[in-house]
């Protein structure tokens, strides 16, 4: 069963997120924080992390670095309201898998693809 971290601050949108892939079969936790998730990834190693852009205190993309330092097969899929181009470039050139815009659906075309 493949491991996922959700790093949400919108504790509603990490409950969904954490359903639907319960659901598909991975094993959830979620962090609502970058520096919770710094300290779960610490003794936890997840096959797949979703990954908010806008957090509280250290943003996503300085958490996706960081990632990707500590456990560098992790995919790591960024889950934003955040639809720039530069963003969405930066994030691919620091090692995110995919990119995916809030409001998402929950379909699972939307998430074959990152998947």
């Amino acid at each position: 069963m493949q491991q996922m971290l959700i790093v949400e601050d919108e504790r509603d949108i990490a409950d969904c997120l954490e359903q639907f892939f319960s659901a598909k079969g991975f094993t959830v936790a979620s962090a609502f924080s970058a520096e919770e998730a710094l300290e779960r990834l610490k003794t936890h190693a997840p096959d797949v992390i979703l990954l908010d852009i806008l957090l509280p205190g250290l943003s996503g993309l300085e958490l996706l670095k960081r990632a990707k330092v500590l456990h560098p097969t992790a995919r790591i899929i960024m889950v934003t309201a955040l639809d720039q181009d530069e963003l969405r470039r930066e994030a691919y050139f620091l090692g995110a898998a995919a990119y995916v815009t809030k409001p998402f659906d929950f379909s699972d075309h939307t998430w074959s693809a990152a998947l």
